[in-house]
């Protein structure tokens, strides 16, 4: 894909390459993904009282070369967003989640107990799915790697 369109997209990726496509899950060669995805979106959106509705899926790769990373932002205005994680080669930055309420983040409390603002940090590893409320804000600290760390970033939609 890279190949076929070599400039970035954009959005939030630095230092490496996005896809222009945003319906990547769409392609036939992800069709056993677009499935375990759809899954485990409707079983999140059920647990959170939202599984009676007909969603779709936009989708994109990010690709991160030696010293890329995401900065901080959300996916305002869906109903849950996500990560798999197609290569995480040794070296990959951090996916870091932020609170982003106020009342954590300037309350009195600090560190990672309950009403405490803390971020949370998570090792990617290849093969791993991750799915987060969209307000959730979150980046990528930088890729130490010459190989390339490689998602496919979706959100869940109505």
């Amino acid at each position: 894909m890279r190949a076929a369109n070599p400039a970035p997209a954009g959005r939030t990726v630095r230092q490496g390459w996005n896809s222009e496509d945003m319906a990547v899950l769409e392609r036939p060669e992800f069709g056993p993904l677009n499935q375990a995805v759809r899954a485990a979106c409707a079983a999140a959106l059920s647990e959170m009282g939202q599984g009676d509705g007909a969603f779709s899926l936009q989708s994109w790769i990010n690709m991160h070369d030696r010293g890329g990373f995401n900065f901080l932002h959300m996916h305002e205005g869906s109903l849950l967003s996500g990560s798999f994680y197609i290569s995480a080669p040794a070296g990959s930055g951090q996916f870091v989640f932020r609170d982003p309420r106020p009342g954590v983040i300037n309350g009195s409390i600090k560190g990672g107990v309950p009403n405490g603002h803390a971020d949370v940090h998570l090792t990617p590893s290849a093969g791993l799915l991750v799915l987060f409320p969209c307000w959730m804000e979150h980046y990528v600290e930088p890729h130490d790697s010459d190989e390339s760390r490689i998602t496919l970033a979706f959100n869940a939609n109505r």
